[in-house]
Protein backbone atom coordinates (compact mmCIF):
# COMPACT_ATOMS: atom_id res chain seq x y z
CA UNK A 1 0.00 0.00 0.00
CA UNK A 2 1.43 3.36 -1.08
CA UNK A 3 0.97 6.32 1.40
CA UNK A 4 -1.63 8.78 -0.06
CA UNK A 5 0.26 11.71 -0.89
CA UNK A 6 -2.99 13.91 0.10
CA UNK A 7 -4.75 15.00 3.11
CA UNK A 8 -8.27 13.45 3.26
CA UNK A 9 -10.30 15.41 5.86
CA UNK A 10 -10.05 19.30 4.64
CA UNK A 11 -9.14 21.21 7.19
CA UNK A 12 -12.16 23.41 9.22
CA UNK A 13 -13.21 25.27 12.26
CA UNK A 14 -13.63 21.61 13.87
CA UNK A 15 -9.75 21.68 14.02
CA UNK A 16 -7.76 23.49 16.63
CA UNK A 17 -6.12 26.63 14.12
CA UNK A 18 -3.31 29.25 14.69
CA UNK A 19 -3.94 31.47 11.89
CA UNK A 20 -7.04 32.81 9.91
CA UNK A 21 -8.76 29.30 7.79
CA UNK A 22 -7.90 31.88 4.59
CA UNK A 23 -4.36 32.03 5.00
CA UNK A 24 -2.59 30.91 2.13
CA UNK A 25 -0.40 28.81 3.16
CA UNK A 26 -1.77 25.70 5.68
CA UNK A 27 0.33 23.54 7.30
CA UNK A 28 -1.45 20.35 9.39
CA UNK A 29 0.06 18.45 11.72
CA UNK A 30 -0.34 14.72 13.15
CA UNK A 31 1.12 14.49 15.85
CA UNK A 32 1.27 13.32 19.50
CA UNK A 33 2.83 15.13 22.80
CA UNK A 34 5.07 12.23 23.55
CA UNK A 35 6.61 11.65 20.76
CA UNK A 36 10.21 12.88 20.50
CA UNK A 37 10.25 13.59 17.21
CA UNK A 38 7.37 15.86 17.49
CA UNK A 39 9.25 17.30 20.69
CA UNK A 40 11.63 18.39 18.19
CA UNK A 41 9.24 19.44 15.66
CA UNK A 42 8.04 22.03 18.24
CA UNK A 43 10.44 24.77 18.14
CA UNK A 44 10.41 24.60 14.12
CA UNK A 45 6.71 25.10 14.13
CA UNK A 46 6.48 27.96 16.42
CA UNK A 47 9.12 29.99 14.49
CA UNK A 48 7.58 28.90 11.16
CA UNK A 49 4.35 31.08 13.09
CA UNK A 50 6.20 33.82 14.18
CA UNK A 51 7.95 34.53 10.50
CA UNK A 52 5.12 34.00 8.35
CA UNK A 53 2.30 35.37 10.93
CA UNK A 54 -1.13 35.73 8.86
CA UNK A 55 0.05 34.11 6.27
CA UNK A 56 -0.36 30.85 7.78
CA UNK A 57 -2.62 28.64 9.27
CA UNK A 58 -0.91 25.84 11.88
CA UNK A 59 -3.35 22.91 12.55
CA UNK A 60 -2.73 20.33 15.15
CA UNK A 61 -4.13 17.20 14.44
CA UNK A 62 -3.76 14.14 17.28
CA UNK A 63 -2.33 11.41 16.50
CA UNK A 64 -1.31 9.87 19.79
CA UNK A 65 0.54 6.84 19.81
CA UNK A 66 -0.11 5.21 23.05
CA UNK A 67 1.33 1.56 22.04
CA UNK A 68 4.85 2.82 21.93
CA UNK A 69 4.26 6.43 24.28
CA UNK A 70 2.01 5.25 27.64
CA UNK A 71 1.12 8.85 27.98
CA UNK A 72 0.51 10.26 24.95
CA UNK A 73 -3.66 9.38 25.05
CA UNK A 74 -4.02 11.21 28.27
CA UNK A 75 -1.92 14.38 26.95
CA UNK A 76 -4.17 14.35 24.04
CA UNK A 77 -7.44 14.22 26.51
CA UNK A 78 -5.73 17.14 28.40
CA UNK A 79 -5.67 19.01 24.91
CA UNK A 80 -8.98 19.10 24.53
CA UNK A 81 -9.92 19.53 27.85
CA UNK A 82 -8.01 22.46 28.03
CA UNK A 83 -9.41 23.41 24.33
CA UNK A 84 -12.97 23.00 26.17
CA UNK A 85 -12.04 25.74 28.30
CA UNK A 86 -10.34 28.08 25.00
CA UNK A 87 -6.64 27.18 26.33
CA UNK A 88 -5.95 24.59 23.86
CA UNK A 89 -3.12 26.28 22.68
CA UNK A 90 -1.99 27.14 25.88
CA UNK A 91 -1.97 23.52 26.87
CA UNK A 92 -0.28 22.45 23.82
CA UNK A 93 2.85 24.65 24.32
CA UNK A 94 2.96 23.58 27.86
CA UNK A 95 2.96 20.26 26.95
CA UNK A 96 5.77 20.18 24.24
CA UNK A 97 7.91 22.16 27.00
CA UNK A 98 6.94 19.49 29.60
CA UNK A 99 7.63 16.53 27.85
CA UNK A 100 9.63 14.27 30.08
CA UNK A 101 6.50 14.42 32.79
CA UNK A 102 3.36 14.00 30.97
CA UNK A 103 1.81 11.40 33.84
CA UNK A 104 -2.30 12.18 35.25
CA UNK A 105 -0.27 14.29 38.60
CA UNK A 106 1.51 16.89 35.69
CA UNK A 107 -1.32 17.15 33.62
CA UNK A 108 -3.52 18.46 36.80
CA UNK A 109 -0.60 20.84 37.63
CA UNK A 110 -0.54 22.58 33.79
CA UNK A 111 -3.86 22.71 34.37
CA UNK A 112 -3.95 24.49 37.57
CA UNK A 113 -0.87 26.79 36.13
CA UNK A 114 -3.14 27.89 33.25
CA UNK A 115 -5.73 28.64 35.44
CA UNK A 116 -8.26 26.04 34.48
CA UNK A 117 -11.11 25.09 36.18
CA UNK A 118 -9.76 21.66 37.71
CA UNK A 119 -12.47 20.11 38.79
CA UNK A 120 -14.09 19.78 35.36
CA UNK A 121 -10.64 19.68 33.80
CA UNK A 122 -10.78 16.42 35.35
CA UNK A 123 -13.91 15.34 35.32
CA UNK A 124 -13.71 15.56 31.17
CA UNK A 125 -10.66 13.72 31.35
CA UNK A 126 -11.34 10.56 33.57
CA UNK A 127 -14.31 10.81 32.07
CA UNK A 128 -13.45 10.30 28.05
CA UNK A 129 -15.33 13.04 26.91
CA UNK A 130 -12.63 13.49 24.08
CA UNK A 131 -12.06 10.36 23.23
CA UNK A 132 -14.17 10.11 20.08
CA UNK A 133 -12.36 13.52 18.88
CA UNK A 134 -9.04 12.34 19.65
CA UNK A 135 -10.40 8.71 17.71
CA UNK A 136 -11.58 10.39 14.53
CA UNK A 137 -7.96 12.96 14.51
CA UNK A 138 -6.52 9.48 14.21
CA UNK A 139 -8.95 7.97 11.71
CA UNK A 140 -8.64 11.17 9.65
CA UNK A 141 -4.74 10.39 9.65
CA UNK A 142 -5.07 7.11 8.70
CA UNK A 143 -6.88 7.60 6.00
CA UNK A 144 -4.19 10.36 4.65
CA UNK A 145 -1.87 7.40 5.40
CA UNK A 146 -0.46 8.79 8.46
CA UNK A 147 1.44 5.85 10.10
CA UNK A 148 4.38 8.09 12.29
CA UNK A 149 4.36 10.90 13.71
CA UNK A 150 5.28 14.10 12.95
CA UNK A 151 3.38 13.75 9.85
CA UNK A 152 2.77 17.28 8.00
CA UNK A 153 0.57 18.24 5.16
CA UNK A 154 1.33 21.66 3.30
CA UNK A 155 -1.48 23.23 1.34
CA UNK A 156 -3.17 19.56 1.60
CA UNK A 157 0.05 17.79 0.18
CA UNK A 158 1.79 15.25 1.97
CA UNK A 159 5.25 16.76 2.97
CA UNK A 160 7.91 14.41 2.40
CA UNK A 161 11.66 16.30 3.08
CA UNK A 162 13.42 16.86 6.27
CA UNK A 163 12.06 17.95 9.94
CA UNK A 164 14.47 21.03 9.23
CA UNK A 165 13.70 24.44 9.35
CA UNK A 166 15.10 25.86 6.11
CA UNK A 167 13.62 21.87 4.09
CA UNK A 168 10.48 23.28 5.62
CA UNK A 169 10.97 27.07 5.00
CA UNK A 170 12.13 25.90 1.30
CA UNK A 171 9.01 23.79 1.03
CA UNK A 172 6.62 26.30 2.38
CA UNK A 173 8.39 29.16 -0.20
CA UNK A 174 7.84 26.91 -3.33
CA UNK A 175 4.10 27.51 -2.99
Amino acid sequence: MHPVPELTQPVSARDHLWGPLTARLTLVQYGGYQCPNCGSAYPLMMNLLERLGDQMCFVFRHFPRSEVYPHAQHAAEAAEASASQGKFWPMHHHLYTHQQALGSGYLVEYAVDLGLDVGQFLREVTGDRFVSRIQADIASGRASGVIDTPTFFINGQRYHGAFTQTAIWDALSIL
